[in-house]
């Protein structure tokens, strides 16, 4: 008989990286606008924060956090173009406890101060079905924006 060990293969520790990866981004998702940090995102799938963060790295091509603001910035983008909100209150209602960082973010991630976006979208918005509008006012990291071909004369 051959003795029990309790060392999982590679390949089975990979995999179960990316389960609990998933079982975060699924988390992030869902409560994006709960206090989250990366220690209590890593305490709930037994990992090291520096591990979740190195493996969600990896694996998503963003830290936890910045996906984590991706999810608050898309929904403050979805809630300033309804209009009835203030960016205060759009600010917190997405979990964000600072002001200021939330408007750098936003404007990291969007192109425009939050209180710019509004104003532009309500005019590039009108009369357009809300999915088409979301689709539409998507934000692009300015990394992914395409840049524009320099004029060569």
């Amino acid at each position: 008989m051959s003795p029990v060990t309790n060392d999982r293969s590679p390949t089975s520790q990979h995999l179960g990286d990316l389960a609990r990866l998933r079982r975060v981004r699924d988390r992030i998702d869902r409560e994006y606008a709960q206090p989250l940090d990366v220690e209590a995102l890593a305490r709930g799938v037994h990992m090291s924060a520096g591990h979740l963060s190195r493996q969600f790295r990896l694996a998503y091509g963003e830290s936890p956090y910045s996906y984590l603001m991706t999810r608050r910035v898309e929904r403050a983008m979805a809630l300033l173009r309804r209009g009835d909100l203030s960016v205060t209150e759009v600010c917190f209602a997405v979990g964000c406890s600072s002001l200021g960082t939330f408007s750098t973010r936003f404007t990291e991630l969007v192109g425009m101060p939050p209180s710019a976006y509004r104003r532009e979208v309500a005019r590039a918005t009108a009369g357009m079905p809300s999915c088409v509008a979301k689709q539409v006012t998507r934000p692009v990291r300015n990394r992914e924006a395409s840049t524009p071909e320099p004029h060569i004369a």
